[in-house]
């Protein structure tokens, strides 16, 4: 992370003048007097609208502000600045006041004299081997009067400019500025049509949330001064910054000098801004609440002086709050704190796959772990053993509950954070993923008044969440429904869950022994993990009740065969279990910007894709490319890979036999089972992953 000088940015936002030693003292770039164009796009907050804007951002579409009879006029408006016509006319090498140099216009041209396509906004590389980050960086402005660009977008009609330029023949007001008035352009197609004119990327704040960790680096006041806000990181050096006038060159070195960093403007909608400045401040005001709250109550101890002095400095409460900030943005489900021999890495794990996010200076880092184990209610003390604790906070209105654990490694304790959003326990089962068909028969398993339904996969897998999902429907007042979980995370309204805690001797058997004497209709278990654990839940299902839980299998025909090497009789499990369901979780392609290719039928066929599917002639599937959205790699979210077997008569007669997997596979097959290659196949086929994807998750 770049890094930035505190006492310039405390001056700046102070307007004091700071002494960078040896005599010499450094001066704030923005006068705070002199900043009329600041003042003016500050005035948007208190209801100025876009119309205004474009009245100083060039309304009729060449960028100074001239009406159309006044083309050579001497004297021009360029973003609040007076300067010259021959500055942005031919000349190029005058500057208009304030010091900045315009290009030539010659240079906007290619060697055939006509305009540069690249220029317009939005044209990004068509290279697959392009940086995504490249679409944000500066592109020659483009030449084309406003309304030509607006009728090169598919907006306005010659007619509709054309009467808008009488009424500014009438009025003498700016062309952009009439057809926002008067309905015929929208505030965002004005603004990426002033983005293509000033040669800056347009950014939708909805689609793209300026990163938590990256706003911190400027004060909520100078953002609302400037009507701008940090969105990320394009490189080591380089920041993006969303503005409303990316033409206000004082701004942008000003923010150079409080972040550090490089600034590339891009444009955005004022009100879009300011929006996602009040989302940033009440984010830092809402976790630094919580955490202050944890921070005092487990400081109240006398002895955790030191820690107190190391936690409580602003910059490590301020670093921490804003990883799990950005982790909550970046819908990442696991942060990793690793200590190296020279640093603290933190890595975020997004859509299964870990991503290095920082490098923590060494001397911060026991700073940021004690912070970390204060917030998680641990021993801050104790440093030998690994330990494990809980964190709810509320991030971005959103309530997020983490499990944290510590790990002692030779360089330091290495902290895992599980982010767990509740707000995925009310996921449908529809949403995860699921095929009409293998929903249907999910459906009809878990629907039934008792038998044992069993969900397989890897760490990970999203087990859970599709439990939570199927309990979700079951959940009614007229039922009793007890989990055992270890541990509990998520907290379900209407039922009841125990914790498992192995110290005290509450393992799933004894709990499960204590659940079946509480009269419960359906009881949930977290893992069947032991014979015992195995042999009550067999023995429930087989008593009247319904239970759900999970185990560690590579495909559901292995269930079977699981139990069986548990100790429990065959003939016990093929009465038991009625259904189970085997699930991966795979990445899902990036909407904004996956590619469509014609597969060969030689890949198909090294894929296993069925012959009706390699048979024909220009089969179409998608592949990642990678754009800002997805922050480069092709994928965002993830989708459910599923196997269903239902236990028929066949199925039970094999594992009685104690026949293998494989064969208990053939059979379900047979009957109608799709395996998890051939689900993750046909996902392929619709374009919702790839196959790379596939291969990856699928053995």
């Amino acid at each position: 992370m770049p890094r930035r000088e505190h006492d310039k940015r405390s001056a700046h936002d102070t307007g004091e003048d700071v002494n960078l030693g040896g005599g010499d003292t450094l001066e704030p770039i923005m006068d705070p007097e002199a900043a009329t164009v600041a003042d003016d796009l500050f005035a948007i907050e208190t209801g100025e609208d876009i119309a205004a804007l474009l009245d100083r951002l060039g309304g009729n579409g060449d960028g100074p502000a001239v009406a159309p009879e006044d083309d050579d006029a001497e004297t021009i408006q360029w973003a609040g600045r007076e300067s010259t016509a021959e500055d942005h006319v031919g000349a190029g090498e005058t500057p208009p006041a304030g010091g900045e140099t315009f290009p030539d216009d010659d240079a906007l041209l290619d060697d055939d004299g006509v305009d540069d396509p690249s220029a317009l906004a939005g044209a990004a590389s068509s290279t697959d081997d392009a940086d995504p980050n490249d679409f944000y960086r500066t592109r020659k402005p483009s030449k084309l009067r406003l309304g030509d660009l607006l009728k090169e977008m598919g907006v306005v009609t010659d007619e509709q400019v054309d009467a808008a330029m009488e009424k500014q023949a009438e009025t003498r007001q700016r062309l952009g500025r009439i057809l926002v008035e008067d309905g015929v352009v929208s505030e965002l197609d004005m603004t990426k049509a002033l983005a293509q004119k000033f040669g800056v990327a347009f950014v939708d704040l909805k689609d793209t949330p300026p990163q938590s960790s990256v706003a911190e680096l400027i004060s909520e006041k100078t953002l609302r001064r400037y009507v701008a806000v940090p969105v990320r990181y394009l490189d080591d050096t380089t920041l993006l910054l969303a503005m409303a006038d990316p033409q206000n060159f004082f701004v942008q070195q000003d923010l150079e000098l409080i972040t550090g960093c490089q600034i590339q403007p891009a444009m955005a909608l004022p009100d879009d801004i300011l929006e996602a400045i009040a989302k940033l401040n009440q984010r830092r005001a809402e976790i630094g609440e919580n955490t202050d709250d944890l921070a005092h109550e487990a400081m109240d101890d006398e002895s955790l002086t030191d820690i107190r002095d190391a936690t409580e400095e602003a910059p490590i409460v301020k670093l921490v709050n804003s990883v799990i900030a950005q982790a909550v943005d970046d819908a990442a489900s696991d942060i990793h704190f690793e200590p190296q021999a020279k640093e603290l890495v933190a890595r975020f794990r997004i859509d299964g796959v870990l991503h290095e996010i920082m490098s923590i200076p060494r001397r911060m880092q026991n700073g940021v772990i004690s912070r970390l184990k204060i917030m998680a209610d641990l021993d801050i003390a104790e440093r030998r053993v690994p330990q494990d604790g809980r964190i709810g906070l509320i991030v971005g209105g959103k309530p997020i509950d983490m499990r944290v654990a510590t790990l002692p490694t030779v360089y330091g304790e290495k902290i895992v954070m599980r982010l767990l959003d509740k707000s995925n326990v009310m996921l449908r089962l529809e949403d995860l993923g699921f095929s009409p068909k293998a929903l249907k028969r999910f459906h009809r398993s878990f629907t039934k008044p008792y038998g044992a339904i069993l969900v397989t996969g890897p760490t990970g897998s999203g087990k859970s969440t599709t439990l939570y999902a199927a309990l979700n429907i079951l959940n009614s007042p007229e039922k009793n429904i007890i989990t055992v979980e270890d541990p509990v995370e998520y907290r379900l309204t209407g039922i009841n869950q125990v914790q498992v805690n192995m110290k005290a001797g509450m393992t799933f058997s004894a709990a499960l022994r204590s659940i079946l004497r509480c009269d419960p209709d359906i009881v949930m278990i977290g893992e069947i993990r032991d014979r015992e654990t195995a042999q009550i839940a067999v023995e429930s299902a087989l008593t009247g009740h319904l239970v759900l839980s999970t185990l560690h299998t590579n495909d559901a025909p292995g269930a079977l065969s699981r139990l069986t090497e548990m100790g429990i009789e065959p003939f016990l499990t093929s009465s038991a279990v009625d259904c189970v369901l085997a699930q991966r979780l795979a990445r899902r392609l990036c909407k904004e910007c996956k590619e469509p290719y014609t597969a060969t039928r030689e890949m198909l066929r090294k894929n296993d894709f069925p012959p009706e599917v390699v048979d024909r002639e220009d089969v179409v599937l998608y592949r990642p490319k990678g754009c800002p959205r997805c922050n480069g790699t092709g994928y965002k979210g993830r989708l459910g890979l599923y196997e269903v077997m239902i236990v028929s008569e066949a199925v039970r007669r094999l594992t009685v036999e104690r026949k293998s997997a494989d064969e208990i596979s053939r059979v379900a097959t047979a009957e109608g089972m799709k395996s998890l290659r051939e689900d993750g196949i046909d996902k392929v086929l619709v374009g919702a992953t790839s196959v790379e994807e596939i291969a990856r998750v699928i053995v």
